[in-house]
This record gives structure tokens, sequence and C-alpha cells, in this order.
């Protein structure tokens, strides 16, 4: 029989051992966002009021392509990890997993779609 406190038992990672680690990640996603997000609006907001052509210019430039690339990636990884915390919470038994996998599944064809877009107009 172990013979500890409650307060040692709710130290370190919590229940589910990844509490922490998740809260550090949104955490650290959102700040990035924060930056990643507004400069992307300015960028893409000047290309979209320009022609075609000038469009696509400006996102075969490295710059603009990498933080569109960057603004989709972690975009939607923290859009992957918050909605898999509110499934876990609010659905139960196979829904839960149904739900978990459309999310995931979900999140990586549009990075991968995404990805590839940009890839595309910058190749």
């Amino acid at each position: 029989m172990r013979y500890l406190t409650d307060r040692k038992r709710a130290e370190g990672k919590g229940a589910a051992h990844s509490g922490t680690e998740h809260h550090w990640y949104m955490i650290v996603s959102s700040v990035a966002l924060a930056f990643l997000v507004p400069t992307f609006l300015f960028i893409f907001g000047r290309a979209l009021g320009s022609g075609y052509e000038s469009a696509l210019a400006t996102f075969e430039s490295p710059f603009p392509a990498i933080l569109a690339g960057l603004v989709i990636f972690v975009g939607l990884q923290h859009f992957h990890k918050g909605a898999r915390v509110a499934i876990e919470d609010y659905a139960q038994g196979t829904t839960r997993k149904l739900l978990i996998m459309a999310t995931v599944g979900l999140s990586y064809v549009l990075i991968a779609a995404g990805i590839f877009a940009i890839a595309k107009i910058a190749l």
C-alpha cells in the first residue's frame, strides 16, 4: 500500500499524465498564432485585392509561402488539439472515438492539401 498525500498525487502531469503538456502546447501555439495570423492577414489581404498574376507572384516569394504554410500547419494542429479536448469532454463511447478520428483525419487532410497548394504555387 502506498502512502501518498493528496498533494503528492496531484503534482506533475495530473490523472491523465498529459494535461500539463497539452496546456503548454496550446499556450505556445496560441502565442505563435497571435504573431503569425496578423502578418498572414496583412500579406493575404494585399494579395486579395490585386489581380490573379499579382497574387501568384506574392505567394511565389519565399516569406509569404513559408508564412502561409506555418499558419496552416500551426492553426490546424491547434484546432486538432482543442477539438479533441472538447470532444473528450462532451462525447462518450463510440461517438467519442469516431469524432476524434474524424477530427484528426480532417485536420491532417487539410494540412496536406494546404501545404500541397502552397508548394504548387511557390515551386
